[in-house]
């Protein structure tokens, strides 16, 4: 008998932002119906009168393993404190913005969602409401128990994982440790194998340093610390090939056969991925005991309720979590079926 389609949890993201505007989009489209929306239902009622989408009919569930109802927005109720006006932030919102996560996550956990995609947060606002908070990526590693969680985005065929996240610049050569790129790699790896059905994934790694450090002249990581960690995992059958320069890295002769990159800094990876595909991109956490993804831009709160906000990310991001659902389910190379 054919196992029924997992839902996907869709967190609205920040409310003031464009989230609700590409959640409605979708929905009037039609491209939402294993997805259930988590966020403050009033919110999406409102986003959508205001963009003349409609009639959406909503149907509020009374908990996560609810089940949908067809030709519906799907909606988990994640209420926030105070109206909301678009384009306007309010740190007031912050937590229950966080509640949406949490919902999100915690029915992943228990099996109610395949997956949880997100929209765009403010993190800046989550932290003027006084609750700590890095960014999605954190937040899903320390609500699962997750101990290493590896930011991952791809487009147009082209996979960068990084080995730090939201770090300050100066900070990142202290964290390049041995134990941290061993984590990061084996992960990277894992997952690779696991929800892409790569049998053998090759993945070149960049150097920290300019020219890959240039023999010491440059910074001497790469010949203390990434060198030494990279043998020791190729020892183990891992297909790793560097450190290499990262401004030659990126180029096609380099990148022909390549699965992924691995990037030491979120700068010095992120920028030449979303060149490639900037609006079509997918963020993916790796490392967690859930299928998790996230749109490739922000929160955009200038475009949030004139129209003019792109679902194209976010589209993108729903069709990976079904891909990864699919072949975390079947362990083939098979794509889902649409």
């Amino acid at each position: 008998m054919t196992q029924p389609a997992p839902v996907i949890a869709l967190t609205v993201g920040e409310p003031a932002g464009i989230g609700p505007d590409l959640v409605v989009s979708l929905a009037a489209r039609g491209e939402l119906a294993d997805v259930v929306a988590v966020g403050d239902p009033d919110v999406l009622r409102d986003r959508a009168d205001r963009l003349g989408i409609g009639p959406i009919q909503m149907h509020r569930l009374p908990g996560p393993a609810s089940p949908l109802q067809p030709d519906a927005l799907n909606v988990l109720p994640a209420p926030v404190a105070n109206p909301v006006t678009p384009g306007t932030l309010d740190p007031t919102n912050g937590p229950g913005v966080v509640e949406m996560l949490r919902l999100a996550g915690t029915g992943a956990q228990r099996g109610d969602f395949g997956a949880v995609v997100t929209a765009p947060v403010q993190k800046s606002v989550i932290n003027d409401a006084g609750l700590p908070f890095s960014g999605h990526t954190e937040y899903f590693a320390e609500l699962t128990g997750a101990p290493m969680p590896v930011m991952m985005l791809a487009a147009g065929g082209l996979r960068v994982a990084l080995v730090t996240t939201h770090l300050p610049l100066r900070d990142v050569a202290d964290a390049i440790t041995t134990e941290r790129l061993t984590a990061v790699c084996t992960i990277l790896e894992h997952d690779l194998r696991r929800v892409f059905g790569l049998s053998d994934p090759r993945i070149l790694v960049c150097g920290l340093n300019p020219h890959a450090g240039e023999d010491g002249h440059l910074g001497r990581e790469e010949i203390e610390i990434i060198t030494p960690a990279l043998d020791a995992m190729r020892r183990q059958g891992l297909n790793l090939h560097g450190p290499l320069p990262a401004d030659t890295l990126f180029t096609p002769e380099h990148l022909e056969g390549a699965d992924a990159v691995l990037a030491m800094y979120h700068d010095q990876g992120l920028p030449v991925l979303k060149h490639a595909g900037f609006g079509e991109a997918v963020n993916i956490t790796l490392g967690l005991p859930i299928i998790r993804t996230s749109v490739d831009h922000g929160t955009a709160l200038p475009l949030a309720g004139t129209g003019r906000a792109r679902t194209g990310s976010l589209s993108a991001a729903l069709a990976g979590a079904r891909d990864m659902i699919h072949r975390a389910r079947y362990g083939n190379t098979d794509p889902a079926p649409a």
